[in-house]
């Protein structure tokens, strides 16, 4: 496959990823008050089902694609310290592997109902901080 085409996938993928995590971490956490505890567990266990059946093919394709791309630059890669963009794209690609850990560690607890609302709030802040470094990353490898 053409690396313009694993762009365009891994950032099509990467936009539905991102966009799900900003919006369950800026606009639920911002309503969890006027919900209350219960309605705000069922909205999370609603999320939590929808996101079990659609998330493992974003994440299939975010990665996959991800992973394509980085074989491209394997001589890069092959030196972590030998210029900005290797090492940049090595922090990427640790930021990303701790996104997946911390997304299959939810899909989890979801799936043997185990996820608490304290969970599912850390765990995606978490998720979200690391998604707004691995998007200034990926600009920045191009950049510094």
């Amino acid at each position: 496959m053409s690396h313009s085409a694993l762009v365009i996938l891994h950032l099509y993928a990467a936009i539905f990823f991102v966009g799900t995590v900003f919006f369950e971490v800026i606009i639920l956490e911002g309503i969890r008050p006027a919900l209350g505890r219960e309605t705000m567990r069922n909205v999370e266990l609603a999320i939590g089902q929808r996101a079990r059946r659609i998330m493992p093919f974003v994440i299939l394709i975010l990665f996959g694609a991800g992973l394509a791309m980085a074989w491209q630059f394997r001589a890069e890669l092959a030196h972590p310290l030998g210029s900005h963009f290797a090492t940049l794209l090595w922090i990427k690609i640790i930021l990303a592997f701790s996104v997946l850990g911390h997304f299959i560690t939810a899909i989890t607890l979801s799936g043997t109902g185990r996820l608490k609302s304290r969970h599912f709030k850390w765990i995606h802040v978490s998720v979200f901080c690391h998604v707004v470094l691995i998007v200034f990353l990926a600009k920045a490898m191009f950049f510094l």
